[in-house]
Formats: structure tokens, sequence, C-alpha cells
């Protein structure tokens, strides 16, 4: 994993502890499992503290501010009747029982 995303093992490890969210999981025989969310995750950590000089804790700052910004885009799930405007839904129920008897005739 290391070479990976390009730093040595220890720093990974002190990424770990610094950084809750990359906790991976770990095998039967103790080595680390990193999902592909966790890699992209330490890919970003190196990028914010090597490329843009971030400190530990300014990365994390970073990274939590990220992540209540998403969670507020996330969209909300649309109600039936939003897809739907109008009432458009007997006219779909009618055209769905035309097709479903198109094909039970065609199938007798």
């Amino acid at each position: 994993m290391s070479g990976l995303v390009g730093v040595e093992p220890h720093v990974l490890r002190y990424w770990e502890s610094e950084f809750p969210s990359v906790g991976p999981k770990k095998s039967g025989t103790g080595r680390r499992m990193y999902r592909r969310k966790e890699v992209e995750l330490l890919l970003k950590i190196k990028y914010l503290l090597y490329e843009k000089k971030y400190t530990i804790e300014g990365a994390r700052q970073y990274l939590q501010s990220e992540g209540k910004a998403s969670r507020r885009r996330q969209p909300v799930k649309a109600e039936q009747r939003d897809l739907f405007p109008g009432d458009g839904l007997p006219e779909i129920r009618k055209e769905l029982a035309a097709i479903l008897d198109l094909l039970n005739r065609h199938h007798s």
C-alpha cells in the first residue's frame, strides 16, 4: 500500500492514527486491507500535506469541512408526485394496461 500511495509504511500508520476515517480492516493474518475510498483519502491527505503544505490539523479540518459540505449537497429523494407533474399517473396506468393487454394477446 505504501508503494501505491508513495509514502513509507510508518507514515501510513501515523496517518491512520491522526485521521480516524483511514481505518483499514485487518485480515485474519493481521494484514491491513484498504478499501478504494481509503486509498483515495490517503492520496488526498498526501496531496494536502505535501503539495498544499497543510499541517496535520489543517488537513483534518479541511477533510471534515469537505465531508460536511458533501452531506449538505446530497440530493433529496424526489416524491413520486414530483416525478410526474400534474396528474399524469392515470394516463401512465392506461398506457401500461394497454401494453400488458398487447403482450397477453401476443402470448395467447
